[in-house]
């Protein structure tokens, strides 16, 4: 469908671009870590040339203080295109788009509440379990004395609670023993001064689906299955995730029984997440070859070769 780029006046519209720019934080003295979800050079021109090429007048913002410094100072954009993960605190997704509805400003993307409450991991699990979809059994762990009350299965798998592009994950990630998970566990809670997700590990195949559109005219856009190169039940971490092109292989996955549970799976989630406009789901597979809910990101990297999405 061909976009309409004028305005109720007859102008063109005018989009303002938020974003994390990751060489704007490196040169501030960030460490690459600190910098892992933000974005490149390429990716914001990407977005920028796309928009313009709709017939849009297109704006380059930056993040979230330039978008309060100029909202200060009086300007104002039809729509504001954000792909900004915040810097820091469980809400940092949520920052910009609660400035922008504070201010009357359409934006694209989830709303703030869901894309804080997706940032927590648990929280985003109990709503998909508590709408009858499969997501591995899980405990959430504050403090290292918690670990001794872990009633789950073993192998377990630990991660952030709240991060994201794979932060925390590596191979120590899966856990044999309450010793392992206490070790593990004590490291994250030191490293990223946030609690810890702890869950049953699932030893099946690995996707993550991308969703398009909202309410009943959500759908799925492509399921792609993720290896890891020279062994598949390597972990998909952050590194991994870094050297993409080296180390993981990436399937177009259609058709069949699984990809059908698959498409509901995720389908579901975004729905029961109320998700706005895109949003991708991550999904693995048990002994049995049942796909479980791993997690949802409702701003999914927008690289135009690097990016799952």
């Amino acid at each position: 469908m061909k976009s309409d780029s004028k305005g109720g006046n007859g102008e063109v519209m005018r989009i303002g671009l938020v974003y994390d720019l990751r060489a704007d934080y490196l040169a501030e003295g960030y460490s690459e870590d600190d910098v892992a979800e933000f974005d490149s050079e390429e990716t914001i021109a990407s977005l920028e040339g796309t928009i313009r090429t709709l017939g849009y007048v297109v704006q380059r913002i930056g993040n979230v203080w330039a978008l309060c410094r100029r909202l200060a100072d009086g300007e104002r954009w039809d729509m504001v295109f954000t792909i900004a993960e915040g810097l820091s605190g469980r809400c940092r997704e949520s920052q910009v788009p609660a400035i922008l509805e504070a201010y009357g400003i359409p934006y694209t993307f989830s709303d703030a509440m869901v894309c804080a409450l997706t940032l927590d991991k648990a929280f985003a699990k109990r709503i998909v379990r508590d709408s009858g979809l499969a997501t591995p059994a899980f405990e959430v762990i504050e403090r290292p004395a918690d670990v001794a009350a872990i009633g789950l299965r073993y192998p377990l798998f630990a991660k952030p609670l709240a991060e994201g592009t794979g932060k925390g994950i590596d191979e120590a990630s899966r856990v044999n023993s309450p010793q392992e998970l206490a070790h593990v566990c004590e490291a994250l809670l030191t490293r990223f001064e946030q609690p810890v997700l702890v869950e049953e590990f699932l030893p099946g195949r690995e996707f993550t689906a991308a969703i398009l559109g909202n309410g009943p005219r959500a759908y799925v856009l492509g399921v792609m299955e993720i290896v890891v190169i020279d062994d598949p039940h390597t972990i998909y971490s952050y590194h991994a995730k870094e050297e993409c092109e080296h180390l993981v292989r990436y399937l177009p996955f259609r058709g069949g029984a699984l990809y059908a549970q698959i498409e509901a799976l995720a389908l579901g989630a975004y729905c029961a997440l109320q998700c706005r406009d895109t949003a991708r789901v991550d999904i693995r597979c048990d002994g049995e070859g049942v796909p479980h809910f791993m997690e949802i990101n409702p701003l999914p990297g927008l690289h135009p070769t690097h990016s799952d999405l």
